[in-house]
C-alpha cells in the first residue's frame, strides 16, 4: 500500500522572544506563577508587518532544504492556521506564489490547535489516493494579534510560530513496520464551542475579535479526548505505549503534557516538551516541537512517533508515524 513519509522538516520563531517577567510591567502577574500553571517561559512575537505567510515561508523554505528538493517537486500545499492573512485567499497561496510554484494547489484548513494533525491527516488521504506524491503540511500562526493583552488567564500562554513537514509517497506493505503514518485519527464535538473561542468573525462582529477560553474547563476535558485518539490509534495498528519512541504533543501546558504521558503510561524520558521556549503556538506547535526533536538528535529514522493536539472546537486528533 501507499504510505506517507516524511522527507523533509523545517520551522520558524520570530527574533523577539518575550520573556514571562515583561508581562509583570502591565500585568498582575509573575513569571513564577505562569511557570507553575503552565510551564511557559517564554514566547515568540510576531514583529510589526511580520505575518503568518512569512511565518509559514520561512519553514517552508528550511524544510525543502532540509529534504534537498526544489518546490517542483510539491504537488500541493496544505496550510493549518487560525489566523490567515486575510478573511480570502488562503494564506497558502501567498505561501505557494512566495516559493515560485505555479503549479497544482493549496488550500488552508482550520481546526484550530489540531490544525496540523487535521492538516496531515488530510495529506494522508490525498497521498493513500494517488491524486498527489509530496505534500507540504505547514501550521502557521501569530496568536498575538487575537490576544487580549489585558486578560492574563490567556495572553500569557500563546506565541508566533511555524513548522512545516513534507510527506512523499512510498511503497509499504500495509503493516505497522512500514515507514510513514501508520494511522490519523481526528474528532471533533461543536457542543464545546464556547470553552475556546474568538468572540468575533467575518459574518458575526465584522471585526477579528479576541481569543476567550475558560481554562479549567479546558484542562478538564483534555486528557480525556487525548487519550481517547491515542487508544484509537494503538488499535488500528496493534501497537502501544511501549513501542513509542517519541510522543510530540501539542504544546499547549505542560500539565496537560504531563498528565496525560501518565494516563497512557508514556515514559517521560519519551515526551518532547518544548512549551518553555514557545508558548502554546496553536497549529504550529507540533511540527516546531518536532523539528527541535529532529535537530537535536532525539528523532531518527525508523522511530515511532505519535502526534496528538486538542483545539477550539474542540477539536483533537493523533496521527501515528514511523519515521
Amino acid at each position: 500500500m501507499i504510505r506517507s513519509v516524511v522527507i523533509g522538516c523545517g520551522s520558524y520563531t520570530p527574533a523577539k522572544a518575550m520573556k514571562n517577567a515583561e508581562f509583570e510591567e502591565f500585568l498582575e502577574t509573575s513569571d513564577e506563577w505562569i511557570v507553575q500553571r503552565t510551564g511557559i517561559e517564554q514566547r515568540h512575537i510576531a514583529a510589526e508587518g511580520e505575518t503568518t505567510a512569512d511565518l509559514a515561508e520561512h519553514a517552508a523554505r528550511a524544510a525543502l532544504e532540509n529534504a534537498g528538493i526544489g518546490v517542483d517537486g510539491i504537488d500541493l500545499i496544505i496550510l493549518a492556521t487560525s489566523t490567515p492573512d486575510n478573511t480570502f485567499p488562503a494564506t497558502a497561496v501567498e505561501v505557494q506564489h512566495r516559493l515560485g510554484m505555479k503549479h497544482g494547489a493549496a488550500f488552508d484548513t482550520q481546526a484550530v490547535c489540531s490544525g496540523f494533525v487535521f492538516a496531515m491527516t488530510t495529506a494522508d488521504q490525498y497521498i493513500r489516493s494517488g491524486q498527489a506524491k509530496r505534500i507540504f503540511v505547514i501550521g502557521a500562526e501569530t496568536f498575538s494579534r487575537i490576544l487580549d493583552w489585558k486578560d492574563r488567564t490567556t495572553c500569557v500562554l500563546f506565541g508566533d510560530g511555524a513548522g512545516a513537514v513534507i510527506l512523499e509517497a512510498k511503497e509499504g506493505a500495509g503493516t505497522s513496520e512500514d515507514q510513514g503514518i501508520l494511522t490519523c485519527q481526528i474528532r471533533s464535538d461543536g457542543s464545546h464551542k464556547d470553552k475556546l473561542y474568538v468572540d468575533g468573525g467575518p459574518s458575526s462582529t465584522q471585526t477579528t475579535g479576541f481569543l476567550r477560553m475558560e481554562g479549567k474547563e479546558v484542562f478538564r476535558h483534555a486528557v480525556g479526548m487525548i487519550t481517547d485518539v491515542i487508544i484509537a490509534a494503538y488499535g488500528a495498528t496493534g501497537l502501544n505505549s511501549d513501542d513509542l519512541d517519541w510522543f510530540v504533543p501539542h504544546q499547549a501546558n505542560k500539565r496537560i503534557i504531563d498528565a496525560s504521558a501518565k494516563k497512557l503510561r508514556i515514559a517521560p524520558e519519551k515526551v518532547v516538551i518544548t512549551v518553555q521556549k514557545h508558548g502554546n503556538t496553536s497549529a504550529a506547535s507540533i511540527p516546531l516541537a518536532l523539528d527541535v526533536a529532529l535537530k537535536d538528535g532525539r528523532v531518527k529514522r525508523g522511530d515511532v512517533v505519535m502526534l496528538e493536539a486538542m483545539g477550539g472546537g474542540f477539536t483533537w486528533g493523533s496521527v501515528l508515524l514511523r519515521w
